[in-house]
């Protein structure tokens, strides 16, 4: 593995544990601290999630413009300057403003680490876009653990802690990311960017892909809306829901050698693994739907997680194939785009399913919807030749 990809690891995982510290606690801070309804919560966070689909398609912009330094050191400026405001200020209603605001930012990161570990290790296939993925879920799963203990203690500390890793990670990309600017990696030969830049196809087929991307994002936000405010009102204390997220990171790096043969199996058939990831993911949200205890809810995380790791790396891996050289960052900030869309609308349809029809039945609607996400899967690559991906 390239050095630059372990440095993208290291970055990767301060800023994840940052996020992961306030991320899933939004809806209950929201509902509980500052007395909102979860329809008012929802849409805190699509503004937030909004602001991420802007930051998305600008920092893939950024990346293909300026190298991938120059973007992921935009963005971590303008996240510390965000949550430096937020820290000092988050009543009603400055909490939205500088939550939106660290939404746009934090968005423009994501794009050019994706597009960075594509560029710097292409022959790595999923393997480069693994490695971000098991890291950023390393660092889900001891950030919400850490913010659940800190925020019993005191919620106001949970900021604190954000800005603190959110320096780390600034002094991590000016201290390691300048020596591995994208200019100096080697990318797809030009005869390759002629051809796709005239060939609509990829850009096609990212797009309907995207569809499937959009509806499994807003169901799995509903872990960090309404399914959070939900353990709340059956007892469970945030340590406990934060647990489940722990559950989620460290069990998707302990499954890696289990569910090897089967990714090595399927290695060339890109589809099976959606498919079959998206079929396990649609399953947890039934477990939900019967769910009275932590028990029942880490049974359904279990499941969720099987169904992450096959669906979730393969994404990156797509666009980084799709695009032509010059356009890695814009394809990652396309499908960066689509699942922020999707954690964009999640809360907001979410949190008004919950109070007008219960949560039963947005578990159920979200069953079949993922059910539903399985037909832009089967047809994404229908205009697509053997060499596009």
């Amino acid at each position: 593995m390239p050095k630059i990809v372990w440095f993208l690891i290291l970055g990767t995982f301060v800023n994840t544990v940052g996020n992961s510290f306030l991320w899933p606690l939004n809806s209950i801070y929201i509902h509980d601290h500052l007395g909102k309804t979860l329809t008012i919560a929802g849409f805190v966070l699509m503004l937030n999630s909004l602001a991420g689909v802007f930051g998305n398609l600008i920092g893939g912009y950024l990346f293909d413009k300026l190298g991938g330094y120059k973007a992921i050191l935009i963005g971590v400026v303008l996240n510390l300057i965000s949550i430096t405001l937020l820290t000092i200020w988050h009543d009603w209603p400055q909490y939205v403003i500088f939550l939106t605001l660290l939404g746009f930012s934090g968005g423009m990161v994501y794009p050019a680490i994706y597009a960075i570990a594509g560029s710097a290790w292409p022959e790595g296939g999923r393997r480069a876009f693994n490695a971000i993925f098991l890291t950023n879920n390393v660092g889900v799963a001891i950030g919400p653990a850490l913010a659940g203990i800190v925020a019993d203690i005191k919620f106001d500390y949970v900021f604190s802690a954000n800005l603190i890793a959110y320096i780390l990670f600034f002094l991590i990309v000016v201290t390691t990311y300048k020596r591995f600017d994208s200019s100096r990696m080697a990318t797809k030969s030009m005869a390759d960017d002629t051809k796709k830049t005239r060939n609509k196809a990829p850009i096609i087929a990212i797009s309907i892909l995207s569809i499937s991307l959009v509806i499994c994002w807003l169901s799995y936000s509903q872990w960090s809306a309404t399914i959070s405010s939900y353990t709340q009102g059956l007892g469970m204390s945030l340590s406990q829901y934060s647990l489940l997220w722990t559950i989620n990171g460290f069990m998707i790096v302990a499954i890696q050698p289990i569910i090897k043969p089967l990714v090595t199996h399927w290695e060339k058939k890109i589809k099976h693994q959606l498919i079959f990831g998206l079929l396990l993911m649609s399953i947890s949200y039934m477990v939900v739907y019967f769910a009275g205890s932590f028990k029942m809810f880490a049974a359904a995380m279990v499941v969720l997680t099987f169904g992450e790791v096959f669906f979730t790396p393969v994404i990156p891996m797509i666009a980084n194939k799709l695009a032509p050289p010059g356009q890695q960052g814009f394809y990652q900030g396309l499908v960066n785009s689509a699942s922020t869309i999707g954690r964009m609308i999640g809360p907001l349809f979410g949190g008004a399913m919950v109070d007008i029809y219960g949560m039963q039945v947005l578990m159920f609607i979200l069953f079949v919807l993922i059910l539903l996400a399985i037909i832009p899967c089967l047809l994404f690559d229908r205009g697509l030749q053997k060499a596009d991906l």
